[in-house]
């Protein structure tokens, strides 16, 4: 009887610890799902309290002489660029708000503090002053550092931008400054990109390990049509209205891909392709804000070619590339692109469904329809390579400009 109730209990033990398993195992899948869908749920709180330390800290620094920056006599002595408020924290990401002059800027930095960057190594007589630093053993280093971010190697001429407040005075505090800068994928991309992009923003100035870049509203799922439109010239005010809004905007998404595909001397890769890292101006361009995952094709293939036992090895966020099973190894070359990923991402949740206007015939909104979802998902067709067929780029093009003068004969 005695050994009877204990396989009873025994039996119900393995049971409930079974259960419990298979419980524990659901939130650990249902977790890993949640962060694969959201990685920044677990990113730390913004808070205005918070960043406003941030903010006196690169003060202090600054007026101890660690740093500089042409922005730093505006944000710490003179006032006139203002703290407004924290847009987001992000895996040690800092993105903040201000006022500078009347204008909206956004201020960024990869770090919270100055001293967590990687310290520049000087030479002794640089370390008491650095203006004996030899400029020529300085360049080299900053384009270790550049080739190391971009995979590019670039001429001296080309470096300017980056200097903190511009070329002049090396001394520690500006020496520093930069070093800490250049630690920063996305300076160094902006700071290439300067002047040679409409569809990046510019960068406006630094202080120390913070860099600030013109404010544009970011898109977000929660828009019916991804974007605010508020400030857009035109502004949507019923169905027509909208529908020449996103066509116009796809259109600048598809000049967006033409410039990154041909206009540099490498293919600009966009790593991920999401609502929030785009913003569109008041003339429906569209401005590429985090260029954080932005690669060369040169670092593009440098990051793709790794060791992999299957095809989902070789996935890196939005950029794929296959997995040669004979040698394990992940092919260099990406074979999505970015029209197919924007196709997939965003003209998707503008063309799946009518424009909600009748002044675009059903036949070409059905057209575009189809041709989104080929662009999106060539394995879909029959026979077709795993990326985007060139001729689908003017197809879209074709449909969206037929779309516009639907849309303009309608206003007439």
């Amino acid at each position: 009887m005695a050994r009877g109730g204990r396989g009873r209990w025994g039996r119900c033990g393995r049971g409930a610890l079974l259960a419990c398993a298979a419980w524990t195992a659901g939130c650990v899948l249902a977790a890993a799902l949640l962060l694969r869908a959201h990685p920044g749920v677990l990113s730390e709180r913004c808070t205005d309290e918070k960043s406003r330390r941030i903010l006196a800290a690169l003060c202090q620094e600054f007026e101890g002489g660690a740093l500089v920056g042409d922005l730093c006599e505006d944000l710490c002595v003179a006032g006139t660029l203002r703290y407004r408020r924290c847009l987001y924290y992000e895996r040690g990401k800092k993105v903040l708000q201000a006022d500078w002059r009347g204008r909206p800027v956004i201020l960024k930095s990869k770090e919270e503090a100055f001293s967590s960057f990687e310290p520049l190594s000087l030479a002794e007589d640089a370390a008491d002053g650095g203006q004996d630093f030899p400029e020529a053993e300085l360049l080299l280093l900053v384009a270790g550092e550049v080739r190391s971010a971009l995979g590019l190697e670039l001429p001296n001429g080309s470096l300017g931008p980056l200097w903190p407040g511009g070329r002049g005075g090396r001394g520690r505090g500006r020496l520093a400054s930069l070093w800490a800068l250049v630690q920063q994928g996305e300076f160094v991309m902006l700071s290439l990109l300067q002047d040679l992009s409409r569809h990046a923003p510019p960068l406006l100035g630094s202080c120390g390990h913070f860099y600030a870049v013109e404010y544009l509203a970011a898109g977000s799922p929660r828009h019916r049509t991804l974007f605010p439109l508020h400030g857009a010239a035109g502004a949507p005010r019923g169905g027509r209205h909208q529908a020449k809004a996103i066509s116009d905007m796809a259109l600048s998404f598809l000049d967006l891909v033409r410039h990154f595909d041909d206009d540099f001397s490498h293919r600009l890769h966009l790593c991920d392709v999401k609502p929030e890292n785009f913003a569109i101006r008041s003339d429906f361009t569209v401005v590429a804000i985090d260029v954080d995952m932005a690669f060369f094709e040169p670092k593009m293939r440098e990051i793709l070619e790794q060791n992999c036992t299957g095809d989902e090895d070789c996935n890196f966020f939005d950029c794929f590339s296959k997995c040669d099973l004979h040698i394990h190894r992940c092919g260099a070359e990406r074979v999505n692109s970015n029209l197919q990923v924007i196709c997939d991402k965003i003209f998707r949740h503008w063309f799946s469904s009518s424009l909600r206007t009748s002044a675009v015939p059903v036949q070409l909104q059905l057209q575009l329809r189809d041709a989104v979802q080929e662009c999106a998902d060539p394995r879909g067709t029959a026979g077709s390579p795993p990326r985007a067929a060139p001729d689908v780029f003017w197809k879209l093009q074709r449909l969206l400009q037929a779309t516009q003068r639907e849309l303009q004969e309608a206003e007439k």
